[in-house]
């Protein structure tokens, strides 16, 4: 009788015998792709001032790389304020005049806004406008870089349907990419300065997701701005590298699209939340997904 020898398990055929050198080749070939377009990939935006400041004298020198800005922060006049009004965001005219749409230049400035106020709720109460207040905001976009709506499409497509077929997606395509750029101040209730920014950015490959909107990139970055600027505020003094720290849960909450922590936020409307986050995914314009604020909003 002939007996067969048995294979060792440990040299038994792979039931999925391509998967792993076609992932290789896929990674091979899509992660150089993805690290040049993303060096190439970012659009500069320059500081830029508009005269809207109480004044410039106390900002210090220009820092950063992704983000460049000047600021001052008066770290011992801002600790005992309780209380914050936020003046809505206003457009200087030359930033004004390179947006074609005002519902798009209210768009961005709702958004502004509203992640500020959602921020500054983790320490201060908020009150609506032209209420008494310890501090009030004044922000001014000085300079929108367009974003190029025909390169968001097809960057919307290669970067999502790479991410099918590629173990990595490729990157956003380097161009037609915006960028914003805002000066903003927090006077105390005797109208003196105690805190002030110049901030400018551009979006990049890795970063923003590309949305078919001339504002697309401009309403991200608007965020990011307002993250930087309420950062300082809270902590009194200029932040030093990235923020690692975990959300509140008020901030959580109204990300999500429930109600914030004050009502005088409602005033900027309420985030999209996950519909927001799918819409951004898939390249989709961000006037899809925006909830109109309450009429106290007003430009």
């Amino acid at each position: 009788m002939r007996y067969r020898r048995r294979r060792p398990d440990s040299v038994r055929s792979n039931p999925f015998p391509f998967s792993f050198p076609v992932a290789s080749r896929g990674l091979a070939l899509a992660l150089p792709l993805a690290l040049a377009m993303a060096a190439a990939g970012c659009s500069s935006v320059p500081l830029k001032e508009a005269g809207t400041l109480s004044s410039y004298g106390n900002l210090g020198a220009p820092k950063g790389k992704l983000s460049k800005s000047r600021v001052y922060v008066d770290g011992t006049r801002l600790s005992p304020a309780k209380t914050v009004s936020i003046v809505p965001t206003t457009f200087a005219f030359s930033a004004a005049t390179r947006v074609k749409s005002n519902a798009d230049r209210v768009m961005v400035a709702n958004a502004l806004d509203r992640a500020l106020c959602i921020s500054l709720s983790d320490k201060y109460q908020l009150v609506s406008a032209g209420q008494p207040a310890d501090l009030t905001i004044r922000s001014v976009v000085t300079d929108i870089v367009p974003t190029n709506k025909a390169m968001a499409g097809v960057s919307t497509v290669v970067t999502v349907g790479t991410g099918f077929v590629l173990p990595v997606s490729v990157p956003r395509l380097p161009a037609g990419l915006g960028g914003l750029a805002v000066e903003a101040e927090a006077v105390d209730s005797g109208g003196v300065q105690r805190a002030a920014i110049v901030w400018s950015r551009g979006a990049n490959s890795l970063q923003n997701n590309p949305r078919v909107s001339e504002v697309g990139d401009a309403y991200s970055l608007a965020s990011k701005f307002s993250s930087e600027f309420s950062r300082m505020l809270i902590k009194g003094k200029e932040p030093k590298g990235m923020d690692i720290s975990l959300p509140s849960g008020q901030r959580m909450k109204s990300w999500l699209g429930g109600k914030p922590k004050y009502a005088a936020c409602d005033a900027f409307g309420r985030p999209p939340g996950l519909m927001g986050a799918v819409a951004a995914k898939y390249g989709a314009p961000p006037q899809w997904t925006e909830k109109k604020p309450k009429p106290a909003a007003t430009y």
